[in-house]
């Protein structure tokens, strides 16, 4: 399920966006204010945010220029929602870190379509029904399966929401928090350590077909997936 954060003041228009997104299946929280939204993002990261340029305590172009700044939100997909339709506001929004840009009023369908394509802009290369391949891994969504060159290997849920993620960014470094927000969801009640514990049992499942050395610890900074398997040394 996509995790979405709407940033916008008018409860109306907030709610419109939202019931379209929820009856697309996305899991939708809500911000009025830039100190809302930072908060927000502070305590779960969203899949996307839908951020409304004018808003009280601040502006939705800082806001964007503050997440591309951080290495935590730096990926954030953001689409912008503005009244502000001269070409020099499109530019000044898309150079601020926004993924896509659209003027109201809009019509439900075009938001929806445009969601979609920065989802699409973002997402990891895949492969026909749901299915990743990194290296010699291969992992079947739908049918919450993970092969290495054509072996299967059993995983717990946790393990195999972890590989998931990582498969979706290959050798990107992921920090603790980073891999409590995106795989546990919510890091408040959950300790760090905890991610060290199920990297530990991930690992220990992809020995046995000679994949555990494809996780690497990346010291003082979190973890990593490599997209082969590391040289003998």
């Amino acid at each position: 399920m996509t995790r979405t954060l709407i940033v916008e003041d008018e409860p109306a228009i907030a709610e419109l966006i939202a019931i379209h997104l929820r009856h697309a299946g996305h899991e939708v929280t809500q911000a009025g204010t830039v100190p809302q939204a930072r908060a927000a993002v502070d305590a779960v990261l969203p899949d996307l945010v839908v951020l409304d340029w004018m808003l009280p305590g601040g502006s939705g172009l800082e806001l964007a220029r503050h997440w591309r700044a951080a290495a935590r939100t730096r990926e954030l997909p953001i689409l912008m929602l503005t009244a502000r339709g001269d070409e020099a506001d499109m530019i000044a929004g898309l150079d601020a870190g926004a993924d896509d840009y659209l003027v109201k009023p809009f019509s439900p369908g075009e938001l929806m379509a445009r969601i979609r394509a920065v989802l699409r802009r973002r997402a990891p290369a895949a492969l026909a029904e749901g299915q990743l391949q990194v290296g010699p891994l291969r992992l079947d969504q739908a049918a919450h399966r993970l092969e290495v060159d054509g072996r299967p290997v059993k995983l717990g849920p946790t393990e195999f929401r972890l590989i998931q993620h990582l498969m979706s960014h290959p050798e990107r470094v992921h920090s603790r928090s980073q891999l409590l927000d995106r795989v546990w969801g919510d890091h408040v009640f959950i300790e760090e350590r905890t991610v060290d514990v199920h990297i530990k049992r991930l690992r220990e499942s992809l020995m046995p077909v000679d994949a555990g050395r494809m996780i690497e610890t990346v010291r003082g900074a979190g973890y990593r997936l490599l997209k082969d398997r590391p040289a003998a040394g």
